[in-house]
Parts: structure tokens; C-alpha cells; sequence
């Protein structure tokens, strides 16, 4: 199976964390992910902040990230085909352009009407559409932009980038909003994604030449769930993939606040030092996992760090000491880094060139689960309380990881060198 090689890597790729900074078209790959990152995560709080401003009600606040999610599932597998269908290079400008428009058009009609709420859920769905293909296509391009070696360390910086902005971004944008309005935040957020347009142009994709000269196949959405379907290596990271938005992102987006009021008698404050410590947490883990180069039982690591990731929350929901709290939960950002970061490197790795948007599509499907997994922590918590909800949540993760181990050699064995060596 022939292998993406950017025209500017290096002849024989080094094996060291920041390697990979040395190849123009991944830095500025970086760079733009993180803008277009960072956009997400601003827009997030200021629609958050905007629905509840105008509505006070929590069920509309609620109903506004459904709608967002709602489009992504939607459309996740879709953007697949076209990723296996369409340049590369193409979708980046189109992806990075319709985000770049609707932000400048939502902001226009905000200086128009700040109190009208219907364009609220009008943008929330059309910027999950524009999400519904960046996400996918942007794992797929990390492949695109660098030589399979180097491929892991890659996506370990892609989605430390995520953690920075995870933490920075709600920050930046009430402080956006302080600084120039609400309106005035998304024409901040155009600029972010003209910007982010602006990177494509600078990278080298290795179909710039062969999009001209000879079209791409035309696969079908159904070769990517058969090739999940027949392939256990993909099956069984593709299902450990599910753990994350089920049982351990709920602990991080849904209990926090329950934490900080109810058990630990805070507020805002609180919140915002149980979150900061995932996310320096997050940060931490993502740049240890891209100096792991030329660790090989990935799958163990991935079952080890999920382990310890479990571990961790049921630590935060058993001691009464605030501080023992924000550290376990340091830790449990750093642990789902590194789980997040191996798993996603592990299906990309089992994942034929030809195939890899269609079933990267299929694959972002698992942020459809993540409303799930939050309505039932939420429930949960109403009736056990939020300390018992994560005991649960975290031991079944927990639970899953040494069944796993236990079951699946698939998993247990599965070495770096053999799928490095497959692929030449």
C-alpha cells in the first residue's frame, strides 16, 4: 500500500518530539487547526452566553448544542465520501470559507437585532455542518502532510493544540465579548477563519498534482462500514473510542458545575479552577505523548492510560479536599490526552489511504454520543448524587480497559513497528 509524502519532508524523518515543526507543511497545518480550534471553542461559549442572556432557560441553552450535534452526526459520514471524493485542498477552502462567511453574516445580523433568538439555532446548524467536514478532514490530512513515521507524533501536537485552546478558548471568548460585543466577537471569529484559509494555501498536499490529472475514485459510504465491519483492528479501537464521550467526557462537561457548588460550596471560581486543571492537564499529556516517537505497545499504552484515567475521576469523587480534587483532576486530563491522542493515532494507522475519509467520517459519528453521555450523568447525579454517578462512570471506563486487556489480544499486542512496516 503506497503511503502519503509531502514533497517538503525530510529525506530520512528524525523520530524526535518537534521533528515534525521542521516540515513547513505540517507547521502550517498546525497553525491553522489550532485557529480553526480556537474558533470553535470561542463560538461555543459566545452562542452559550447569547441564548442564555436573551432566554434565561437552561432547556433553550440545551436545545441550541443539540441542534449543532444533530448536524454533525448528520452529516459526519457524508463529508467522509466527499473527503475520499474531493481534493483536499478544496474541502480545506471551502470548509475554512463557509465557517469564515456565516460568522461575518450572524455578526451583521446581530448589529442589526442583538435580541432576536432564531439566527442563534439557524448559525448553531450551519456551523455544525462546517465542523461536520473540517473535523474528519483534518485527521485525515495530518496523513497527507506527513511521511507515516512521524504520523503519531503528528496528531499527539494536532491535538495538544485542542487542549491549549479547550482551555484558552471560553476565556477568550467572554473577554471577546467584553471587548467588543457579541456582534463584533464573530467578525473577530471571520478574521480567525480567513486566517485559517489563508494556511491552506500554504501547504504542499500530496494530490495537487494527481486532482488535476486523474479524479478520484468514486467509493461509496458502505465500503467504509464494511471495511470497519471486516477489519478487527479497526473494530476494536473504533469501540474504544466510544468509552470517551460515554463514560469519561460527561465528568469534564456535565458534573463540574455540580461539583463546584453542591460538594465543594463554590462557585464560579471553583468551576473554572476544576476545568483549568484538565485542560493544563490535557496540555501536559499531549506533549508527552508526541515525545513517545518510538513507543511501541501503543494498544497497551492506550489500555493503561484509560485505566489510570478511571482511576483518576473516581479519585476526585472520593475526597472531601478541594485541592486533592483539581490535582486528580490534572490527572485525568492528562491521562484522557494521552488515551485520545493514541486512539485516534491507532485508527488513522489501521486505516488504508484510499478508505480514510469514508470511515473517519463513520468514526466522528462518536460525537453524537456525547449529549448522551452527559443526559445520563446529569440524571444520574439528580437521583445518587454527582460523587456515585462518577464512581460509576469512571469504573465501568475502568472495567472495560482490563476486559480489554484480558480478551483482546488485538489490543494487547498491537505494536507500532508492525503497521510502521505494513505500510512501506
Amino acid at each position: 500500500m503506497a503511503t502519503n509524502v509531502t514533497l517538503d519532508a525530510p529525506r530520512k524523518p528524525q523520530n524526535d518530539t518537534f521533528a515534525v515543526l521542521r516540515i513547513p507543511s505540517f507547521s502550517w497545518f498546525l497553525a491553522g487547526t489550532t485557529l480553526s480550534n480556537a474558533g470553535q471553542w470561542i463560538q461555543q461559549v459566545t452562542l452559550s452566553w447569547l441564548i442564555y442572556d436573551i432566554t434565561s432557560s437552561g432547556a433553550m441553552l440545551g436545545t441550541l448544542n443539540l441542534v449543532r450535534s444533530l448536524a454533525t452526526i448528520g452529516l459526519a459520514p457524508i463529508a467522509g465520501v466527499a473527503i475520499d471524493r474531493i481534493a483536499q485542498r478544496k474541502l480545506l477552502y471551502a470548509a475554512a470559507l463557509w465557517l469564515c462567511a456565516i460568522s461575518v453574516g450572524f455578526g451583521v445580523v446581530l448589529l442589526g437585532n442583538p435580541q432576536v433568538v432564531w439566527p442563534l439555532f439557524l448559525f448553531s446548524f450551519l456551523g455544525g455542518i462546517g465542523q461536520a467536514v473540517s473535523m474528519p478532514l483534518r485527521q485525515t490530512v495530518v496523513f497527507s502532510v506527513l511521511p507515516r513515521p512521524l504520523a503519531p507524533t503528528g496528531v499527539a501536537l494536532v491535538q495538544t493544540g485542542w487542549a491549549i485552546m479547550r482551555s484558552l478558548g471560553p476565556a477568550l471568548g467572554g473577554f471577546l465579548i467584553l471587548w467588543f460585543g457579541p456582534a463584533g466577537n464573530f467578525f473577530v471569529q471571520g478574521v480567525a477563519y480567513a486566517l485559517v484559509a489563508f494556511t491552506v494555501f500554504k501547504l504542499t498536499l500530496p494530490d495537487d498534482e494527481s486532482a488535476t490529472s486523474k479524479p478520484k475514485p468514486r467509493g461509496t459510504l458502505r465500503e467504509g462500514w464494511d471495511y470497519i465491519a471486516s477489519q478487527p483492528t479497526t473494530r476494536a479501537f473504533v469501540f474504544l473510542s466510544w468509552v470517551l464521550p460515554l463514560f469519561i467526557i460527561p465528568n469534564f462537561n456535565a458534573l463540574p458545575p455540580i461539583y463546584a457548588k453542591d460538594v465543594f460550596a463554590g462557585g464560579p471560581d471553583t468551576l473554572g479552577l476544576l476545568l483549568s486543571a484538565v485542560g493544563v492537564g490535557g496540555i501536559v499529556g499531549g506533549f508527552v505523548t508526541a515525545s513517545l516517537g518510538k513507543q511501541e505497545r501503543r494498544g497497551l499504552l492506550q489500555l493503561v492510560a484509560l485505566l489510570l484515567l478511571s482511576l483518576s475521576l473516581i479519585g476526585v469523587a472520593l475526597t472531601a479536599i478541594f485541592w486533592v480534587a483539581v490535582v486528580c483532576m490534572g490527572l485525568a486530563g492528562f491521562f484522557e490526552m494521552i488515551y485520545l491522542t493514541t486512539n485516534m493515532t491507532l485508527i488513522q494507522l489501521s486505516i488504508p489511504d484510499e478508505l480514510r475519509g469514508r470511515v473517519t467520517g463513520i468514526v466522528s459519528l462518536r460525537s453524537g454520543l456525547m449529549p448522551v453521555g452527559a443526559f445520563i450523568a446529569g440524571i444520574g447525579a439528580d437521583f445518587v448524587g454527582p460523587r456515585a454517578m462518577t464512581v460509576v462512570l469512571g469504573g465501568i471506563a475502568g472495567l472495560i480497559a482490563l476486559v480489554a486487556y484480558l480478551v483482546s489480544s488485538t489490543i494487547r499486542d498491537y505494536r507500532l513497528s508492525d503497521v510502521m512496516e505494513s505500510a512501506e
